[in-house]
C-alpha cells in the first residue's frame, strides 16, 4: 500500500492530513511539524489571533496579522513544506478570511460547517488550491455540480468526514445515535463519494484525491480506510495529544483523561450538532446558566447572542487556554482510546506503521 499522495502538485510523504481546530488548538507550532515530517499540516482561521495583544480591541486585525505570522512560522518549521487553512463557512468573515489567506500564500484552503459554494470565485486565478469539506455522497454531489455549472472548476480535493469526528459535524442529531453510527462507518460511506469523484475527474483529466476522516485514532484506522478507496486521512483528537500542538497542557489532559463515557453531542451557536467531551461548563450550558449578554466576537453568522445558549468563541478560547471552567474541548467520538501525550513525528510514524506491513 502506497504511503505518499499528492494534491496536484503538493507532494506528501505520509498520506496524513491533520485537521484544522480551533480556537487556537492548530496553529504554526503543530501545523508546521505536521508537515515536516511528511503529511499535511493545517491551521484553523478561526480568531487565529485570540491571544494577540490587540486582539481585544481589534480582534479583525488581530486575526488578520496571526494568519501571515503562523503561516511564515508553520513555513519556517516545516523547511517550506505545504502548509493548509481551514476556513469554517459559517463564519461572519468568511470570504475575507479566504481572500486574506490567498494573498498570503496558504497551499490550500480546507472549507466546511457550511456549504462552500462560491469558493472557486473568490480563489480565481491564484495558485492556492480548494477542498470542501463534505460529509456524504449528496453534498458531495451538489457541490461538485454546483461549481462545475457555474465556474468550470473542479476541487484539488475533497474532504469526506464521517459521523465520528470531532468539533462541528455534518450531520443530523437522529444521525448520530448508535445504531445510525454502526450503520455508517467511515469506510462504508468513501465508495459513493469516490463515485460522484468521477466523473469529474474525466472532465478535468486529473485525479481529485479524496480525504476521509473522522475516528481514526490507530494504524489499523488509517490502513482500514486507505483500503476503502481514500487517498489520505484527516486527523484531529490524536494530533491534539502532542508536545507540539498549539493548545494548554490542561486541554491536552483533557483528551488523554476522557473515558467513552465523558464524550458527548451538544448543540453548537453555530447550529450544528457538535461532539465534545463533558464538563461543568457544558452542565451548565444545559441549565441556562451562559446565556451570552452581549456579542464580543461576533465570529458566527449564525448566532445570535439573545437566544445563543453560550458564546462559542468565548468558551474555544477559554479551552484552548485551559481555562475549563468557562469552556470545553471538542474531541472525536475515539478521543477516548488516546492515552498519552507524545511528539508529532512519533505519531507520524506509529500512523504510518501498517502501510508498510506485507
Amino acid at each position: 500500500m502506497k504511503t505518499q499522495f499528492n494534491i496536484g502538485n503538493l507532494e506528501f510523504s505520509k498520506p496524513i492530513v491533520q485537521g484544522g481546530m480551533g480556537i487556537g488548538i492548530s496553529l504554526s507550532r503543530l501545523a508546521g511539524n505536521v508537515s515536516k515530517f511528511g503529511g499535511l499540516g493545517v491551521l484553523s482561521a478561526v480568531e487565529m489571533g485570540s491571544d494577540y495583544p490587540n486582539y481585544q480591541k481589534n480582534p479583525k486585525e488581530a486575526n488578520r496579522q496571526a494568519m501571515v505570522d503562523h503561516f511564515k512560522r508553520a513555513k519556517e518549521i516545516s523547511g517550506n513544506r505545504p502548509i493548509g487553512l481551514n476556513i469554517m463557512v459559517a463564519l461572519t468573515q468568511y470570504e475575507q478570511l479566504v481572500k486574506d489567506a490567498v494573498q498570503t500564500g496558504y497551499d490550500i484552503i480546507f472549507a466546511g460547517a457550511g456549504l462552500p459554494l462560491t469558493l472557486p470565485e473568490l480563489t480565481r486565478n491564484s495558485l492556492t488550491k480548494i477542498a470542501p469539506i463534505i460529509s456524504s455522497k449528496r453534498v458531495a454531489k451538489l457541490i461538485l455540480k454546483h461549481w462545475w455549472r457555474h465556474y468550470e472548476v473542479a476541487p484539488d480535493a475533497i474532504v469526506l468526514e464521517g459521523p465520528l469526528a470531532g468539533g462541528h459535524l455534518g450531520f443530523k442529531n437522529e444521525d448520530l445515535t448508535p445504531e445510525r453510527l454502526a450503520e455508517q462507518t467511515l469506510p462504508s460511506l468513501i465508495p459513493g463519494v469516490l463515485e460522484e469523484i468521477k466523473p469529474y475527474e474525466d472532465l478535468v483529466g486529473r485525479h481529485i484525491p479524496l480525504i476521509a476522516g473522522g475516528g481514526i485514532t490507530t494504524a489499523a484506522d488509517v490502513r482500514e480506510t486507505l483500503a476503502a478507496g481514500a487517498d489520505a486521512v484527516q486527523i484531529g483528537s490524536r494530533f491534539v495529544a502532542t508536545a507540539e500542538c498549539d493548545a494548554s497542557q490542561a486541554f491536552k489532559e483533557a483528551i488523554v483523561n476522557a473515558k467513552q463515557t465523558d464524550i458527548e453531542i451538544i448543540v453548537s451557536p453555530a447550529g450544528l450538532p457538535g461532539r465534545a467531551i463533558h464538563n461543568h461548563f457544558l452542565e451548565e450550558v444545559k441549565a441556562g446558566l451562559r446565556h451570552p449578554k452581549n456579542c464580543p466576537i461576533n465570529c458566527i453568522k449564525s448566532c445570535d447572542y439573545k437566544t445563543a445558549p453560550y458564546c462559542i468563541g468565548l468558551a474555544l478560547i477559554a479551552g484552548k487556554e485551559g481555562a475549563l471552567e468557562n469552556g470545553y474541548v471538542f474531541s472525536g467520538a475515539n478521543a477516548y482510546k488516546i492515552d498519552e501525550i507524545t511528539t508529532v513525528e512519533a505519531l507520524m510514524n506509529e500512523l504510518t506503521k501498517e502501510l508498510l506491513a506485507k
